[in-house]
């Protein structure tokens, strides 16, 4: 297995308890708060990621980069914790927000020139399928 599906792994089973997180901290307080505390925690992770490297030694364009990627990041979360606020059920928001890789893929293939196998397709088409059978509720269905 290569060293990368490990962390990939770890990154799942991290995220997949976000998911709890974020629902249970959206059914007690509203979704600027639980930013902000969401913020917290990754600035509690700061000695951790400065132990890797000079981050002074970046140039502004990847300065620019992971500012850009932060921002983004941080309003996409904050777009999840207004869904769930607003009554989302946690099992259809968060795996259904999950399918952001899905425009990773279109940027990636336009910008990079990356390529994808017969297979890979495939497996997009399983995602968007699953994408809609997970918002999809009838008339009777709850929080």
């Amino acid at each position: 297995m290569a060293g990368w599906m490990g962390f990939s792994f770890l990154a799942i089973v991290l995220w997949g308890f976000v998911g709890l997180f974020q629902k249970l901290g959206t059914n007690r307080i509203s979704t600027r708060p639980l930013l902000i505390w969401f913020t917290v925690g990754l600035l509690l992770m700061l000695p951790w990621f400065m132990g890797g490297g000079n981050l002074f030694s970046l140039g502004a364009r990847e300065d620019l980069i992971g500012i850009l990627a932060g921002i983004t990041n941080g309003m996409g979360a904050w777009f999840l914790f207004a869904s769930l606020e607003a009554g989302a059920k946690a099992s259809v928001a968060v795996p259904l927000t999950a399918l952001y890789p899905l425009l990773t893929i279109l940027f990636a293939t336009v910008f990079l020139a990356e390529t994808l196998t017969s297979l890979q397709w495939i497996g997009i088409l399983l995602a968007l399928a699953s994408g809609v059978m997970l918002s999809y509720e009838t008339s009777g269905s709850g929080n």
